[in-house]
C-alpha cells in the first residue's frame, strides 16, 4: 500500500488529498483526508499576478517610508545649520521666522537681496535655511522615470536662436546647409515659441480651422495623435515626406509656415511634427529645463526668480516647480561671494562646510547587491555564526544581468538548440544542424528577435513546406540597443538614414564597421567574445562599453551625464554630441538565474548543439533533480520537514507566498499522518506561464467571457433555450465558424438548418478522435451530421475524407480549408488537425505541459523533491477526464443542492433529450472552496501509467506496446467508451468522497500579528550599533488628514416623561431653559411627575411672564455642538459642491456649474489653464476647498506656531491638530457585564499597536473589570465561530468541536469574520458584523442567501452562544475559546 499525496495548488488556494493506494489486489485503495488552505492574498495582489503585473507588495509602503526619510534628513540637515550657525554666533535677538503684518514673502525678498546687496548675518542665516529646505532637482540615470521626459543642457544653442531670432527649424536647417547632419536638441519654449508663430501666421489663411478650442484640444498630444485630430475634426490628411532628404524637407516646411502660407496637408505635417517635439520634451524634467533656461536670459538667481514671479502675483503657486541642483549651488556661490565682500566671517572653510557637509550633502545610493540571488548551479551551503546562532547560508558567485553579454550570448544559443524544424508535408521534426544553428547565431547576434517567417528565412526554408516550434526567437537585446544607437549616431554624421529592419545581419555589420573606421571611432566595440578568461573577457571594448552604461548613475552636472560623456569620448572616441544618444540607453531589466561563470562553462557545450540538459551535464551540473542518476537518486537523504523559504529568496513576492503556504500545508500533514511515500501535483495554468502569458490568458479570458455572453444571449433570444450549456456555446461558435463555408459541413458538405443545430441530427465531431489524441480543444472540434460522425469512427477527418472520397475529394477538401485559412476563419492548428493522417499524430502531447520550464513550477518540484522521491505533475486535462470517468463531475451540486433548494434557488429542469438535470442558479462549482479537495482527491488517484497511456493514445493499436497493456490493466469499457477504472467501485468512490468533503473544515491564514521585532544596524565610526525596534504590521491610520469644526445640531424635542435636566440644559431659550428647570426641581428631578398627566403643559401650563400671554411649548428646540472633521480637497469634476463648508466658495463653484450647463468635467478641469477666481482683480484662485469629512477622528500633534512653540487655546490647554481616522478595526473584544449581558469593545489596529508598543497586553481581559465585567472572546477578521442554529437543533456548545468525527455538523454552522465595524455615536453604538460561510469562495450578499452563505448581525442578540475555534492548515479544530 503506499500513502500518495494529491495535490491542487492554484494562486489563491491549495486543495490537497492524503489517499491510500492499492498496489495489489489484496490491497484496498482508501481516502485518508481531504482539506483546503486558503491563501491569503490582497485582491491587489492576485489580480496583479494573474495579469502578469510586476509586483511589488510593499511599494505603497516604500513610498511613504521614503518620505518619512527624506523629511528625517532635512530636519537633520536643518539641526546641523542651526547648531553651525550658533557655533558661529550668526543669531541675534531677532526671530528666525517671519511675524508682522506683510511679513508672508520677506524671507523670499530678502534671499533675492542677498544676491546683490549687503543683508546682516541674522538675515543671511534666514535665507540659508530656505535654501536647505529645497535644494533641487539632482538627476540620476538609474533612477529617472521616462514618463517625465529628459533633462536638457542646450544653453549655448538657446542663447544663438535668441540673439540671431531663429527659431528651432531655422537654426537646423542652416546646419543641414553646411553638411552637419546632427540634429540639436531643443528647450521645449523654444519649440512652443516656433509652433506659436506658425499658428499666428497660418491663423491668417485657415481662421476656420486654427480656432483658439481646436488649439486648445492639440495641447500635449503626440505627432500620431496631432494627425488623428486633424482628420478626424477637418478631414485633412498629413503630407508625406517624398524625396531623399525627408530631414531637409520636413525643417522647410516648417521655415515656409512661419512667412507665408502653406497647404492644408503641410500644414498638418508642421503642427504634428512640432507638436510631437514639444511632446518629448515634457514632463517634469523637461519644465526644469526650461526653467533653468528662463534663470539663464534673465540673469537671476532662483531665488531672484521666485521673488519676481511673487511680485508680480502674490497668490501665485510656486510649489512643485524644482530647478536643477547646479542652478542652486550657482545661487548659493552668488550669495555668499556678494556677503563674503561686506562680512568677514563668511570665510572659504565655513563655506564649504555648508555647502558640502550640511546643505548640499547626499550620499550615494545604497549598493543592492546584496539583495542579488546566488547562482543556482554554483551556490554551496555552508555553517555559520551569526548574532551567536549557528546558521546555514547560501555562498556562490552572484547571478548575471538579463542585460550582461555573457547571458544574452548565453540565451541565443539555448533558444537555437530547442527549435525544431517540422515538415509540414511529412509531419517529420528535427533540431538544427551545424550550418543553420550559425546561420541563426549570426542573425541573432545583433537583433533583439527574429519571428518564424524571418528565420525560416534565414536557413532558406519555405515557409508553407517548413515549420518552427517558436512564433518568436529572442536575440541579443542589449547589442540590438547598442546597434540601434550606433545606427542615430551615424545619421548624425550626415549619412543617410539606414533601416537595419531590412538589412542582413552581415550587412549591418559591414555598415557600422565601414562607417566607423572612417569617423575614427573604436570599432572593437561591434563584436564580443564570451569564451575568454575572465579578465580577458572583462577588458573587451564591447564589455567595458555595456557595463559603463549598465553602472553609471549620475553626476553633479545639470544633467547628471558630464562625466559619463567624457568617458566616451576618451575610452571609446565619441564626441560628446555623438555620445548623448548612448547617455539615455536602458538596457533589459532582471536578473538571470545563473552567474557569468556558470554561462561561461555552459556555453562551449551550447554551441557545439547540446541542450541545456546536455550542457550542463557535460560541465559538471546537474541542472534540476530530474537529472540526477537512479544510483544518485537512491543515495539521496531525503528531509523529514521541509523548510520555509526565507523572506525575498524568490524574485516575486506572491510566488513566495504560494510556495510558503504549501510548505506549511505539506509539513502540518506530515506531522499530523507522517510522510507521503509519493506526491502528486497539479498546478493551476497561471502558476505555470510566464508573466507575459499569463497577461494575455487574463485578455484572452476577458474577451472568451465577452464573447461567450454574447453567445448566451443569442441562444435565449433566438433559440428560447432556457438552460444553456457550455457544449452549447461551443456548439454555436463551431456553427459561425462555418459561415464562410455556407454553413456545410467540412467533411460531408450537409447543410445545417439554424433551427435544426441544437438536434440529434448534427454532433460537436473531434476532428483527431479522442481515442487517438486527448486533446479536447476547441481546434479539434467542429461540426458533423451525425451519421457521418459514426461513418468517420476513430479515423482522423482526412484519413475519413481520402477513404469516403478518394484522392479527388482529399485534393477539394484542402483547397476548402485553404480558403478558410487565407480568411482567417479557421486557426493554424485547426488547419493542420484538419489534414492529419493516424501517422502523423504526435505523441507526449502531454508531456509537452508537463515538462514545464517557468521558475515556479520548477521551484515546486525542487521544493517537493527534497521531501520524496518520487514527484509526478499532472495537468487539468487529465484531472478532467478522470473526474468524468470516476462520475465525480457532480459531487459538488450535488452536497450543495439540498441547501439551495430550501432557499428557492435550485430546480431540477429537463434537457433537449429529456433528462433530468439538477440546477443551482447562478452557481458553480467554484463558489465552493472544497472542490480544490475534489480536484485534489482524483490527482492523488492519478497513477503514472494514465498520463504514459493518454500521452500515447496512438499506440493503441499495437499491442506488444506498453500502451496496449496499460489499456487492459487500468481501463474498461463501458457504453462503448472507455473509461478508467475508479480506484474505488464507482459507488463507493463518491459515498467516501461525499463523506469527507462535507467534513471539510477550510483553513485559511488570519494576519494576527500587530508589530514585528526589528533589528536595525546603523553604521558609526565607532561600529554598528543594533538597534530593536518594533513595526507595525499595517497602516495605524488612514491617509488623510483631517482639520476640526463644530457646528450645531437642532432638535425639536416634546416636553414630557423623556425630558431630563441634561435635555433641558440643550434647550436654546434661556426662558424657556429656566422655567423647565424651576418644575423640574419642584418634583425632585422627576420628569413624568413634572411634565405628564395633570402637570402635562396642555392641564398645567407654564408661563413665561407675569401676564401669563407666554407659555412654553409643548415642544422646545434643542441645540447641541457637535465636533466634526472637514479636510481640503482639490477641485475636481467628481467634487461634490453641496459638501463644501465656505459660503462663499459654494456660491463661485455653483456659478462656475452654472457656466458650463451643468457639465462639472468641463467647469472643473484644466484649471491652470482656465482658472476659477475668488478674486479676480487680486488673481486669487480657488483650486481646493474644504468639505465635511468624518465625526470621528483623533489628533496626531499638538499644533505649533512658527516659532516651534505649541499653540495654546483658550481654555489653556495646547491645540490639537492633524486629525486622522484610525485604520480597520484590529478586534472587537466581548465582555459580559455585571448583569450577564453581552458588551462589546472595538479595539482599532492604531490601539493596539500603541498597546504593544507600550509593552501591555494587546487585548484588554481587565476592562471594566471593576465594574463586574468578565472577559469573553476577542473577534478578528478571518477567524472562525461556530454558530448556533435554531432550525437543526445545533449547539455548539452541546458538541465536542475537537472531534473530527463531527465535523459534517460542524461545518454548516461554521462562519468566518469578513469585517467588523462598531461606531459610538453619543450613547448609541452602531454595529455591522459580517461573516462568511466558510465554504463560500466569494461574498454574495444576496439577501436571500442570508444565514446561510452568510450572516449580517447588527446586534449582540444573535451573537449570543456563538463558540469561537482555531482551525489550523489542514482543516483541524485545534484550539476552542479564545487563544493566543
Amino acid at each position: 500500500m503506499k500513502r500518495i499525496l494529491g495535490l491542487d495548488l492554484g494562486t489563491t488556494s491549495i486543495g490537497w488529498a492524503l489517499v491510500n493506494e492499492a498496489e495489489n489486489d489484496n490491497e484496498t485503495s482508501s481516502i485518508v483526508r481531504l482539506g483546503v488552505r486558503v491563501n491569503p492574498l490582497t485582491a491587489d495582489e492576485k489580480s496583479n499576478f494573474e495579469k502578469g503585473k510586476a509586483i511589488t507588495t510593499n511599494a505603497e509602503r516604500q513610498k511613504r517610508h521614503t518620505a518619512r526619510i527624506n523629511l528625517q534628513r532635512y530636519k537633520l540637515r536643518r539641526q546641523n545649520l542651526y547648531n553651525c550657525l550658533k557655533e558661529y554666533g550668526w543669531f541675534g535677538n531677532n526671530a528666525l521666522f517671519e511675524e508682522g503684518k506683510a511679513s508672508t514673502f520677506e524671507t523670499y525678498k530678502l534671499r533675492a537681496k542677498a544676491a546683490e546687496e549687503e543683508i546682516s548675518l541674522h538675515e543671511l542665516a534666514r535665507v540659508l535655511f530656505m535654501l536647505n529646505k529645497k535644494r533641487g532637482y539632482k538627476s540620476n540615470r538609474k533612477a529617472n522615470n521616462k514618463e517625465d521626459g529628459q533633462l536638457f543642457d542646450g544653453m549655448t544653442i538657446a542663447k544663438k536662436l535668441s540673439e540671431e531670432h531663429l527659431t528651432p527649424a531655422e537654426y537646423s536647417l542652416q546646419l543641414l546647409n553646411k553638411g552637419k547632419r546632427f540634429t540639436q536638441g531643443y528647450y521645449r519654449s523654444d519649440l512652443n515659441a516656433e509652433l506659436e508663430r506658425i499658428w499666428n501666421e497660418q491663423k491668417k489663411y485657415y481662421p476656420e480651422i486654427l480656432t483658439d478650442e481646436f488649439k486648445e484640444q492639440l495641447k500635449g498630444k503626440t505627432k500620431v495623435n496631432t494627425n488623428k485630430i486633424f482628420l478626424a475634426k477637418h478631414h485633412i490628411y498629413s503630407a508625406d515626406l517624398k524625396g531623399s532628404d525627408k530631414k531637409m524637407q520636413s525643417l522647410k516646411w516648417r521655415v515656409e509656415a512661419l512667412r507665408q502660407q502653406v497647404d492644408k496637408e503641410i500644414l498638418v505635417y508642421v503642427i504634428s511634427d512640432l507638436n510631437g517635439q514639444i511632446a518629448n520634451t515634457s514632463g517634469l524634467l523637461g519644465a526644469i529645463s526650461d526653467r533653468s533656461k528662463e534663470l539663464y536670459f534673465n540673469k537671476q538667481t532662483v531665488g531672484q526668480y521666485l521673488w519676481a514671479s511673487l511680485e508680480e502675483n502674490p497668490h501665485i503657486s510656486i510649489k512643485n516647480k524644482p530647478f536643477y541642483r547646479q542652478d542652486y549651488l550657482d545661487e548659493f556661490e552668488k550669495i555668499w561671494e556678494t556677503q563674503a565682500a561686506f562680512h568677514k566671517q563668511l570665510t572659504p572653510e565655513l563655506k564649504q562646510k555648508i555647502r558640502d557637509v550640511i546643505i548640499f550633502y547626499q550620499r550615494p545610493l545604497k549598493s543592492k547587491k546584496g539583495l542579488i540571488s546566488v547562482c543556482e548551479l554554483e551556490q554551496r551551503k555552508v555553517k555559520t555564526v551569526i548574532d551567536g546562532k549557528e546558521k546555514e547560508i547560501t555562498i556562490g558567485p552572484k547571478v548575471a544581468p538579463k542585460s550582461s553579454p555573457v547571458f544574452q550570448e548565453f540565451r541565443i544559443w539555448q533558444n537555437i538548440n530547442n527549435l525544431l524544424l517540422i515538415n509540414n508535408d511529412t509531419n517529420e521534426k528535427r533540431s538544427l544542424n551545424e550550418e543553420e544553428r550559425n546561420l541563426l547565431y549570426q542573425e541573432l547576434s545583433i537583433k533583439a528577435k527574429l519571428s518564424k517567417t524571418d528565420a525560416l528565412k534565414v536557413l532558406n526554408k519555405n515557409g508553407k513546406q517548413w515549420e518552427l516550434n517558436y512564433k518568436e526567437i529572442e536575440g541579443n537585446r542589449t547589442q540590438a540597443i547598442l546597434f540601434d544607437c550606433y545606427n542615430r549616431i551615424i545619421t548624425l554624421t550626415g549619412h543617410e538614414e539606414c533601416n537595419f529592419k531590412k538589412l542582413k545581419a552581415s550587412e549591418i555589420r559591414h555598415y557600422v564597421t565601414t562607417i566607423f573606421k572612417r569617423l575614427g571611432f573604436n570599432t572593437d566595440i561591434l563584436d564580443f567574445n564570451p569564451l575568454l578568461e575572465k579578465h580577458e573577457l572583462e577588458k573587451q571594448p564591447m564589455y567595458m562599453l555595456w557595463h559603463l552604461l549598465y553602472s553609471y548613475e549620475s553626476d553633479n552636472s545639470r544633467t547628471g551625464n558630464n562625466s559619463l560623456l567624457r568617458k566616451l569620448e576618451t575610452t571609446f572616441g565619441f564626441p560628446e554630441e555623438y555620445a548623448t544618444v548612448l547617455c539615455d540607453v536602458v538596457f533589459e531589466d532582471d536578473y538571470s538565474n545563473l552567474s557569468v561563470k556558470a554561462m561561461r562553462n555552459i556555453l562551449p557545450s551550447l554551441q557545439a548543439g547540446d541542450d541545456y540538459s546536455q550542457a550542463c551535464a557535460h560541465a559538471g551540473y546537474n541542472h534540476s533533480r530530474r537529472s540526477l542518476t537512479k544510483d544518485e537518486l537512491e543515495e539521496k537523504v531525503y528531509k523529514d520537514k521541509l523548510e520555509l523559504l526565507p523572506k525575498n529568496s524568490l524574485r516575486n513576492p506572491v510566488v513566495e507566498k504560494i510556495l510558503n503556504q504549501m510548505i506549511n500545508v505539506i509539513n502540518t500533514i506530515v506531522t499530523e499522518y507522517g510522510k507521503p511515500d509519493e506526491i502528486r501535483i497539479e498546478m493551476a495554468r497561471e502558476l505555470k506561464s510566464s508573466a507575459a502569458e499569463r497577461e494575455k490568458t487574463t485578455r484572452a479570458i476577458s474577451q472568451a467571457n465577452t464573447e461567450n455572453q454574447r453567445i448566451r444571449d443569442i441562444l435565449e433570444k433566438d433559440f428560447a433555450l432556457s438552460y444553456i450549456s457550455r457544449n452549447d456555446i461551443i456548439k454555436y461558435k463551431l456553427y459561425e465558424e462555418l459561415e464562410a463555408n455556407g454553413f456545410k459541413t467540412l467533411y460531408s458538405g450537409t447543410y445545417i438548418p439554424k433551427e435544426k443545430l441544437f438536434s440529434k441530427d448534427f454532433d460537436v465531431e473531434h476532428i483527431i478522435p479522442k481515442a487517438r489524441l486527448f486533446d479536447d480543444s476547441f481546434s479539434n472540434k467542429t461540426l458533423e451530421a451525425r451519421n457521418i460522425n459514426i461513418a468517420k469512427s476513430n479515423k482522423t477527418a482526412f484519413d475519413f475524407i481520402k477513404g469516403e472520397y478518394g484522392d479527388e475529394g482529399a485534393e477539394v477538401y484542402k483547397k476548402k480549408l485553404d480558403m478558410l485559412l487565407s480568411k482567417d476563419v479557421i486557426s493554424k492548428a485547426k488547419y493542420n488537425k484538419l489534414l492529419m493522417s493516424e501517422a502523423d499524430i504526435p505523441s507526449e502531447f502531454i508531456e509537452r505541459d508537463l515538462r514545464n520550464t517557468q521558475y515556479i513550477a520548477k521551484k515546486a518540484y525542487e521544493i517537493l523533491s527534497e521531501l520524496v522521491r518520487t514527484v509526478t505533475p499532472t495537468t487539468g486535462e487529465i484531472t478532467n477526464r478522470l473526474r468524468e470517468d470516476w462520475q465525480l463531475v457532480d459531487v459538488m451540486k450535488e452536497l450543495n443542492f439540498e441547501k439551495y433548494q430550501k432557499l428557492g434557488l435550485a430546480e431540477v429542469v429537463e434537457d433537449r433529450d429529456g433528462r433530468k438535470i439538477k440546477r443551482i442558479k447562478d452557481w458553480t462549482k467554484r463558489n465552493d472552496h472544497r472542490h480544490h479537495a475534489m480536484d485534489a482527491l482524483t490527482i492523488a488517484f492519478t497513477k503514472p501509467a494514465f498520463i504514459q497511456y493518454l500521452n500515447n493514445l496512438n499506440a493503441r493499436s499495437n499491442k506488444s506496446s506498453s500502451i496496449y497493456a496499460i489499456e487492459n490493466k487500468e481501463l474498461h469499457r463501458d457504453d462503448n467508451k472507455l473509461k478508467f477504472n475508479a480506484p474505488i467501485p464507482i459507488n463507493e468512490f463518491r459515498v467516501a468522497a461525499k463523506q469527507h468533503l462535507s467534513s471539510i473544515l477550510i483553513s485559511i491564514k488570519a494576519k494576527n500579528k500587530v508589530m514585528t521585532q526589528n533589528v536595525n544596524k546603523i553604521k558609526t565610526k565607532h561600529g554598528i550599533i543594533k538597534k530593536i525596534q518594533l513595526t507595525p504590521r499595517g497602516a495605524l491610520h488612514n491617509d488623510t488628514i483631517y482639520g476640526t469644526k463644530k457646528r450645531p445640531i437642532i432638535k425639536k424635542v416634546k416636553v414630557g416623561a423623556a425630558l431630563d435636566e441634561l435635555t433641558i440644559n440643550k434647550i436654546s431659550s434661556q426662558a424657556i431653559r429656566e422655567a423647565l428647570l424651576k418644575r423640574l426641581s419642584e418634583y425632585s428631578g422627576d420628569a413624568k411627575k413634572a411634565f405628564t398627566g395633570k402637570n402635562s403643559l396642555e392641564k398645567n401650563p407654564i408661563y413665561l411672564n407675569i401676564e401669563k400671554t407666554k407659555v412654553v411649548p409643548t415642544s422646545v428646540k434643542t441645540v447641541e455642538w457637535e465636533t466634526y472633521h472637514p479636510i481640503r480637497k482639490a477641485i475636481t469634476p467628481d467634487l461634490k459642491i453641496d459638501k463644501v463648508i465656505d459660503k462663499g466658495a459654494k456660491d463661485v463653484l455653483k456659478a462656475r456649474l452654472e457656466t458650463f450647463n451643468g457639465d462639472a468635467k468641463k467647469a472643473f478641469s484644466n484649471l491652470d489653464e482656465n482658472p476659477i477666481y475668488l478674486d479676480e482683480a487680486k488673481k486669487i484662485t480657488l483650486k481646493t476647498v474644504s468639505v465635511e469629512g468624518v465625526l470621528s477622528a483623533i489628533p496626531l500633534h499638538t499644533l505649533k506656531n512658527q516659532a516651534g512653540e505649541p499653540i495654546i487655546g483658550k481654555d489653556g490647554k495646547p491645540v490639537l491638530g492633524n486629525y486622522v481616522q484610525t485604520s480597520n478595526n484590529h478586534h472587537i473584544a466581548f465582555y459580559t457585564d455585571e448583569k450577564g449581558n453581552l458588551q462589546d469593545k472595538a479595539v482599532s489596529f492604531f490601539e493596539a499597536a500603541e498597546r504593544k508598543s507600550q509593552g501591555l497586553p494587546i487585548v484588554d481581559k481587565n476592562y471594566n473589570h471593576d465594574k463586574g465585567w468578565r472577559f469573553l472572546f476577542t473577534m478578528k477578521q478571518n477567524e472562525y465561530f461556530v454558530f448556533p442554529n435554531e432550525a437543526t437543533g445545533f449547539i455548539p456548545s452541546e458538541v465536542d468541536l475537537m472531534d473530527e468525527a463531527n465535523y459534517s455538523i460542524i461545518s454548516p454552522n461554521l462562519y468566518r469574520v469578513q469585517k467588523v465595524s462598531r461606531i459610538e455615536k453619543g450613547a448609541s453604538v452602531s454595529r455591522d458584523y459580517w461573516f462568511r460561510h466558510h465554504l463560500e469562495t466569494i461574498l454574495n450578499d444576496d439577501s436571500r442567501l442570508k444565514n446561510s452563505t452568510f450572516k449580517r448581525i447588527n446586534s449582540l442578540k444573535p451573537l449570543e452562544g456563538i463558540i469561537k475555534v482555531r482551525i489550523n492548515s489542514i482543516g483541524k479544530i485545534v484550539a476552542v475559546g479564545e487563544y493566543d
